[in-house]
């Protein structure tokens, strides 16, 4: 393929996305790099603004859908790496980590140390650097919960910039990164704070059963390890070679609703309110398992929609069945989401990014 070369900066043409996503979905961008460095960062989005290039900052690939047709401008693979730093404080430790680190790869070196806070989200895929944006979570815990600080290139300054934890403005699923402020940041580290005295969370379900006939307390690193075989049971652990891993994990968000519409859910269903399984979240809301809905709505494990179709074990996982294109999975996300929408009146959110749509 042809190269461009900026000095020491190498940016590539006609570069098929499909293998850097988990997808495995995706047509060509028209130009491609790898920064492995907060200066190649800023001398790329330089050569952008300066050749008037559309760009679009790429991380592990674990939450995004590319269109069939690709992308018309430059995909910038930020690939920052650098050691993890460490300072243990009285009460807490503190740990830089740069955005181009493989998250589980934080996840387990935290676990090895005994130091609880983000054991519950091993085995999610994708880099340090997309942590914050979508305030990941899993099983009780969100990354929200552990972040100090953020440092960041700023579109709008052309400066490098930290955001505290405030700044972020972190809440379900969200923050400033994937809201108010989108496409302004590009992240290049991240700052946690760890609790020295913080106990594992045993808060869900599979976890309490997963432990339940333990007779002492599991350390970090035992959650760890159980979380990543409950992931592999549900095909939510990326695994090359099993079909139900060419997946970007849970694709719909679990929806907030008022409380009061879990009446008209029962009279939908003809069940008692009661047994609607829900969390309540602020006052006059609730949290429902989007899973569950699928499923009320006939869309179950193993369901196929041509080359695409959902996991055979976690419903929320919407896979490539081998040979899907982008429109196969937006035909079957449109299919979920217009049953749902007729049935109980819920719009279903989907969670990974889009480009080149």
């Amino acid at each position: 393929m042809p190269i461009s070369t900026f000095g020491s900066i190498e940016i590539h043409e006609n570069v098929t996305l499909a293998p850097y996503t988990t997808f495995r979905i995706g047509g060509p961008a028209r130009r491609f790099c790898t920064v492995t460095s907060e200066t190649a960062l800023k001398v790329v989005l330089g050569i952008a603004a300066e050749n008037e290039w559309k760009h679009f900052i790429l991380g592990g690939g674990s939450n995004l859908l590319v269109a069939d047709s690709g992308f018309d401008g430059l995909v910038i693979q930020v690939a920052i790496d650098a050691p993890i730093r460490m300072a243990r404080l009285e009460e807490e430790v503190l740990v830089y980590a740069p955005a181009g680190l493989d998250w589980n790869a934080l996840v387990l070196q935290m676990c090895e140390q005994g130091i609880s806070g983000v054991e519950c989200l091993a085995g999610i895929p994708g880099l340090v650097g997309g942590s914050p944006i979508q305030n990941i979570g899993a099983y009780g815990q969100e990354v929200a919960d552990t972040i100090h600080r953020v440092s960041a290139y700023d579109f709008e300054t052309r400066e490098f910039v930290d955001l505290s934890h405030a700044d972020c403005a972190f809440a379900y699923r969200t923050s400033l990164f994937n809201s108010t402020q989108r496409d302004r940041y590009v992240v290049t580290s991240v700052t946690f704070r760890f609790d020295r005295n913080a106990k594992p969370n045993l808060t869900y379900a599979d976890l309490k059963n997963h432990f339940a006939a333990s007779t002492t307390p599991p350390t970090p690193l035992d959650i760890y390890h159980a979380v990543r075989e409950i992931r592999h049971a549900k095909g939510m652990l990326l695994v090359e070679g099993e079909q139900d891993c060419r997946s970007a994990g849970s694709f719909f968000k679990n929806p907030i609703v008022p409380t009061a519409s879990l009446t008209d859910i029962a009279t939908a269903l003809n069940l008692p309110a009661e047994k609607i399984p829900n969390w309540p979240t602020n006052p006059g809301f609730t949290k429902l398992p989007a899973a569950w809905l699928l499923d009320q709505a006939g869309f179950h494990k193993g369901f196929a929609l041509g080359n695409a179709g959902i996991s055979s074990r976690h419903t929320l996982a919407l896979i490539n069945r081998g040979q899907a294109s982008a429109a196969d999975i937006v035909l079957l996300r449109d299919t979920i989401q217009q049953e749902v929408a007729a049935r109980f009146g819920i719009y279903l959110e989907q969670e990974p990014v889009q480009l080149g749509f």
